[in-house]
Order: C-alpha cells, then sequence, then structure tokens
C-alpha cells in the first residue's frame, strides 16, 4: 500500500475547501435561522463533482475511488460536520447502492441526478424497534399488489427523509423469512401518498439537516423500482454498510482533527501563571494522546479505502476503521472540551457542536458493540468478515 496521496486527490481535496469557505459557510447562517434545508447549496456541491468521485464518468463521476471519497468527506467534516451528511446521501449509502445494484435503467434514471445534487437522496433501513438488529427486528411489509407493491410500516432515524426525491428503503417480502425475506425499493416520496416524514429533534445539531421518524401508509412502488432480486434485500444492505462507514469512518476523522486543532490553538492562546497551558505536562498529555489517535485512525482510514479501491472484500477493514475512528473522535472531543475548560460550554467556541455530531455518528452505520462483535467473531475464526466479495458494477 502507497501512503503517498495523488496530487489530483489533494487537488479536489483543496478545491472542496475553497468551496466551503468561499461560498457553503458563508451562506450557512441565513439556512440556519430560517431552519431551512439548503437544496441550492446541495446541488452547487454536486455541480462541482463533489459527490461523484467513486462513479465512473458516463454516470456524472470523476471516476476517482474511495481514497478521493475519504479525503473529501473527511475536510467537509472537519470544516463542517452538519454537512457530512450529504456525504452519505448523495456520494455513497444512497446512490452507491443504486449504482452497484440496479439495472442499466435504474442506474440511468436515478444516479446522475443524485449525485449532481439535482435529486435529494435517502437510506432508510433503521426502525424503531429495531436498533442494532436491522434485519432481524424488520417489521416494515411490502406486499405485491398488481404491477407493483404496497409497503406499510415505519422507519427511524432516517436521514433527509423529509426533503428526498429518490432513497433506497427496505421491507419485508416475506415475513416468515427472516433476513432472507428482506426486499430492496427505490422510493420516490413525491410521487405517491401515503409516506410521510416527522424530523426529529435532537440537541445540538444543526436545524437544516434532519433525521426523521417515516410512516408508511399502503404506499405505493412500482415492480420496477424494486432493487435487486426479491429476498436479496439484506445483501444489499450489508453491502451498502460497508461503503457507508468509508464516510462516517472519514467524517468522524474530520471532527478529530477539528477537535484536535482547536485543543492545540487554545492550549497555545490561553496564558495561566505568566505561560501558555500548553507548557503544562497534563495538558500535553491530552495533546499528545489524541494526536496518536487521529493518526492511527487516519492510517486505519485510508486502508480501507485503499481495500475498497483494489476491489478486494473489505468488511473488516471498515468495522475495524469505524470503530477505532469513534474512539478517537470521542477522545479529541473530551480532550478539546478539557483544555478549554468552561468556555467548551460557551458558544464561542464549537466544541459542543462538535461533540454532538460525534456523539450521533458513534451508532451510526454500527454502535461500537456491533463493530466489537464482528471484529471478535472474525479474529476468533468463528465468522470471516470478508467472506463476501464485494458487489461492483463496472
Amino acid at each position: 500500500m502507497d501512503l503517498t496521496i495523488p496530487e489530483h486527490i489533494l487537488a479536489a481535496r483543496d478545491s472542496v475547501t475553497r468551496l466551503f469557505e468561499g461560498e457553503i459557510l458563508p451562506a450557512m447562517p441565513g439556512h440556519e435561522e430560517r431552519r431551512e434545508f439548503p437544496r441550492a447549496l446541495i446541488a452547487r456541491l454536486g455541480e462541482a463533482g463533489v459527490f461523484g468521485a467513486a462513479f465512473p464518468e458516463d454516470v456524472g463521476g470523476t471516476d476517482m475511488g474511495f481514497l478521493a471519497v475519504a479525503l473529501i468527506a473527511e475536510e467537509i467534516s472537519r470544516l463542517a460536520p452538519e454537512w457530512g451528511y450529504a456525504m452519505n446521501m448523495q456520494a455513497m449509502t444512497c446512490p452507491f447502492t443504486i449504482f452497484n445494484w440496479g439495472t442499466a435503467e435504474q442506474v440511468r434514471r436515478f444516479v446522475p441526478d443524485l449525485i449532481a445534487g439535482r435529486k435529494i437522496g435517502m437510506f432508510a433501513l433503521s426502525e424503531p424497534g429495531g436498533g442494532s438488529d436491522a434485519a432481524g427486528a424488520m417489521k416494515t411489509t411490502a406486499k405485491r399488489v398488481g404491477d407493483g407493491y404496497r409497503l406499510n410500516g415505519s422507519k427511524q432515524w432516517i436521514t433527509f427523509a423529509d426533503q428526498c426525491d429518490a432513497g433506497v428503503l427496505f421491507a419485508k417480502t416475506d415475513p416468515a423469512a427472516g433476513h432472507r425475506g428482506i426486499t430492496a425499493f427505490i422510493v420516490e416520496p413525491k410521487r405517491v401518498p401515503g409516506f410521510t416524514a416527522k424530523p426529529i429533534v435532537m440537541g445540538g445539531l444543526s436545524p437544516c439537516f434532519n433525521s426523521c421518524a417515516v410512516f408508511l401508509d399502503d404506499f405505493a412502488v412500482p415492480a420496477e423500482n424494486r432493487l435487486g432480486e426479491a429476498g436479496e434485500g439484506f445483501k444489499v444492505a450489508m453491502s451498502a454498510l460497508d461503503y457507508g462507514r468509508l464516510t462516517v469512518t472519514a467524517r468522524l476523522l474530520g471532527m478529530a482533527q477539528a477537535c484536535l486543532d482547536m485543543a492545540k490553538r487554545y492550549a497555545r492562546e490561553r496564558i495561566v501563571r505568566g505561560q501558555e497551558i500548553g507548557r503544562f505536562q497534563m495538558v500535553q498529555q491530552l495533546i499528545a494522546d489524541t494526536v496518536i489517535e487521529v493518526e492511527a485512525a487516519r492510517l486505519m482510514l485510508y486502508r480501507l479505502a485503499w481495500t475498497m479501491d483494489a476491489g478486494q472484500p473489505a468488511t473488516r477493514e471498515a468495522a475495524q476503521a469505524k470503530f477505532f475512528a469513534s474512539k478517537a473522535a470521542k477522545g479529541a472531543a473530551a480532550a478539546a472540551a478539557e483544555v478549554h475548560g468552561a468556555y467548551a460550554l460557551t458558544d464561542e467556541f464549537p466544541i459542543k457542536k462538535f461533540a454532538a455530531y460525534v456523539n450521533v455518528l458513534n451508532v451510526g452505520e454500527g454502535a461500537p458493540a456491533v463493530q466489537r462483535v464482528l471484529i471478535a467473531e472474525d479474529a476468533l475464526g468463528y465468522k470471516d468478515a470478508n467472506r463476501h466479495p464485494p458487489r461492483r458494477r463496472r
């Protein structure tokens, strides 16, 4: 594995930095005040190619690969953690799942518009009583009626569901068949009735980007919008989560780096007893420990991206990277808070905001306990984490 980042990927990351600093971040206070979803800004990012790194040029992508996705997602979350959601819904979990598992016609209809930001995506797997047992506890059903399906049930924690134009949603077409009875669908909530999304209020997070509770009441989905074969939905979901863990790991790393940067800056600025608090050994210990965890998380992220770019199975690497990045991000947020003291509780510094998003992503794409089970069973030889080849359309 070559640890040198290619110049064109570094250039892509730097262009994202300039775009955020020049256009996106200055526009956000108005959206925050109005509690308004920044659809035009997402379209601007799509126009600039921010969401297309994993996709070939014939569907509107830039074909730079997963390492580029990782660096872009990391940088976005370092600058503005709330915007990391867009990397999942517009660049990876939603459109890449359709790209991998969809028919040529489905890819043509949905993928270019999603990665261009012309359509807003979502990925609806979790349910209110499901938690980490997304398949076993799934209660949402899809019944075949005529030339389509009727979906009934509910989903929980579904990002962008209140704005979605086209998303991936999972339901049981055979409730008695366990995970083999799950089927994936491409849904278009704005086209037919029966889909209701209610934002979930979560303290400390941006009001512009919502996770939602979703209610399905005889929601109609045409048969041509089934994604993959009937009963293949569990495979679709597990494949999607591997790619989602790439962006979630990168987002956690970006937030960890931001917290580290804040801690270092404040340690050089704050004077106590005539010297910078960075001169005190206890503060140095916080900084040193955080530096090591952030750098280790970065290496694990880059290994994951490299494995995916090489077309190799990466479930093991994804679980390890996501687990460790979550640990590093929580540690970095705690260290930044300790260095800042009482100022960490004020709005003068964005530590509270970053800590809130770290806590959300701690459970996103699989809670730490789930990752531990996967990692341990793989290490003990009970279940090879990389037993399934990656699903890739090429």
